[in-house]
């Protein structure tokens, strides 16, 4: 059994930061990863309204910077290191991963959630074969060629507007009749001539080796046509990962996000959630990261009040 004085679950932005202010305040902080530290947020192509990022900044450039922010103030970061049980019902909190058990203080979790999917034929047989969930990872091998862009919301758009500096022509499949978007992530959508299709469901993909073509519906009519591409890139709401979380009898909410109390707590004494994996409506970087700060003082002050 290893001790540290407190344990993060997760490297995306607000895990990254709970482990910065939280070695600030004088805590030996471990940080868990099960794949690679930056988590959904490294795949955002540009991040337009990050204060103090006044021509943008990209996702990976952000957590790359959080993350060496991390290493030189002390905090562990262990990558491919996935908790595969939590156990709070003692004096000190344990978490298990596939290498080791780790005691501590206090627990946040900051695991984020995992890329939606559609369940529709084709988006398994084809993934890696034109199927893609990151543009960052996948849009140089579309150069000059015609994709998709499937979403309704902010992440959908800021995907949408980077690939269409890179291939020939996107098309945003939204199934809503709006993209739900900032003011800006709108404008910058017509300014790069992306082509959107409203109250629109992609209901099928085809092709061979690879993506051929894709079948889709009208919403308002039910008619359905079929079109060429080369590639979808899917930017679906995400499912939160909570698995352990529910299994060491932390309280979600209906759509399996965790509640939390305005400074990160949960209903388990000395455990803490912050960043996506919550149930707070604002699923942005910038709250994540103002949520993480918030819940490290408030560990900062439970322990002092143990102690």
């Amino acid at each position: 059994m290893e001790h540290r004085d407190t344990v993060v679950i997760g490297a995306g932005p607000a895990g990254l930061t709970a482990g910065i202010y939280l070695v600030y305040y004088g805590f030996e902080t471990v940080i868990l990863e099960e794949k690679i530290a930056g988590g959904y947020a490294a795949e955002i192509p540009s991040l337009e309204n990050y204060p103090g990022c006044i021509e943008g900044i990209s996702g990976k450039d952000l957590v790359d910077t959080m993350v060496r922010q991390c290493k030189k103030t002390g905090a562990e970061i262990h990558q491919l290191e996935g908790v595969i049980g939590l156990n709070f019902d003692g004096q000190k909190a344990i978490v298990k991963t596939e290498k080791s058990d780790y005691s501590a203080e206090a627990v946040i979790i900051a695991s984020g959630t995992c890329p939606g999917k559609l369940g529709i034929p084709g988006e398994s047989q084809f993934r890696g074969k034109g199927v893609s969930h990151c543009a960052v990872c996948d849009g140089a091998f579309f150069k000059e060629k015609k994709v998709f862009v499937v979403g309704k919301n902010r992440r959908a758009a800021e995907v949408a507007i980077f690939l269409s500096g890179l291939t020939s022509h996107v098309k945003l499949v939204c199934g809503e009749e709006e993209v739900c978007a900032e003011k800006i992530l709108l404008e910058n959508l017509e300014k790069q001539k992306v082509e959107i299709l409203v109250d629109t469901t992609l209901k099928e993909i085809k092709g061979d080796s690879k993506v051929k073509s894709v079948v889709l519906v009208d919403n308002s009519t039910g008619d359905t046509k079929e079109m060429d591409t080369d590639g979808i890139f899917l930017q679906l709401e995400g499912a939160p990962n909570n698995q352990r979380a529910r299994e060491s009898g932390i309280k979600v909410d209906k759509d399996g996000y965790i509640l939390v109390n305005d400074r990160g707590r949960t209903n388990v004494d000395r455990v803490y959630a912050v960043g996506d994996i919550t149930a707070s409506p604002a699923k942005l970087v910038v709250t994540a990261v103002a949520q993480a700060a918030t819940a490290a003082l408030d560990v900062l002050e439970y322990v002092n009040k143990r102690h």
